[in-house]
Order: structure tokens, then sequence, then C-alpha cells
């Protein structure tokens, strides 16, 4: 059992991408398939799917994307914003700019987990999950 999943979902990303995996296989929660399709809308990763085991829980299969040219991931940083010990709220004009809008800021709010650029067009601040460049 571990204490933060959203943690671990975002650990397995970045260890599968540094051993050059193709694709991750993480334990699915709502809030982690939430930031699967924001992650696959960005494009940060080529694809993704959602298998219902016969377990309760189930598992999200994530392919990974990589440059063509150089081999390097998409994805250059996952950094874990808010964590259980340190709750981060932020209001909508509060929210992180990540690299000067170049990046992603994944906020959980009260209309649903999204992006910070569509949180601020739809004025509305929450936890800031993580975030992804």
């Amino acid at each position: 059992m571990y204490t933060d999943p959203i943690s671990d979902y975002l650990t397995r990303i970045r260890n599968a991408m540094q051993a050059g995996h193709k694709v991750v296989e993480i334990p699915a929660s709502n809030l982690k398939k939430e930031i699967t399709k924001i992650l696959f809308e960005q494009g940060y990763i080529l694809n993704y799917k959602f298998e219902d085991t016969t377990n309760h829980q189930g598992s999200i299969k994530i392919a990974l994307k990589y440059d063509k040219a150089t081999k390097e991931p998409v994805i250059k940083k996952l950094k874990r914003y808010s964590r259980p010990g340190l709750r981060q709220y932020k209001g909508s004009g509060e929210l992180p700019r990540v690299l000067n809008g170049l990046g992603v800021a994944i906020v959980s709010t009260s209309k649903g987990v999204m992006t910070d650029k569509q949180a601020r067009q739809e004025n509305v601040g929450g936890e800031v999950l993580c975030l992804v460049y």
C-alpha cells in the first residue's frame, strides 16, 4: 500500500521513460484516468488504454512518446506539486505558469481535472496536482 498514488503514477512513467520502455502499466483510479487523458490531449503520450480486469481496480496501459530523431522522451520533467503532507491550493489567478505556458500544470477543480489554461479560462482554482514539461 502506498500513501500517494499520484506520485507513484508519475514515478512509474518517469522510470519507464528513463529505461526506454514503449509501454507502462499502472494500477487505475478515476483521478489517474483523468490525468492520462490530459497527457494524451496535450501530446505528451502516444496512446492509452483502460483495462478492466477481474479485480475491482483495473489498469492503465500508456504508450510513451519519444522524439523520432534523438530518441529522447517527449516528457522532460514530471513533478508532483501538491503532496499529501502539504496540499497546494491556488485560485484561478495564482495558478502556476509552467515554462511560460510551454508546459502544463494539472489542476483538480470543482469542475473536474483540467489543465491550468482551462482552469484560467473557466475562472476556477483548485489543487495543483503536478507539473509536466
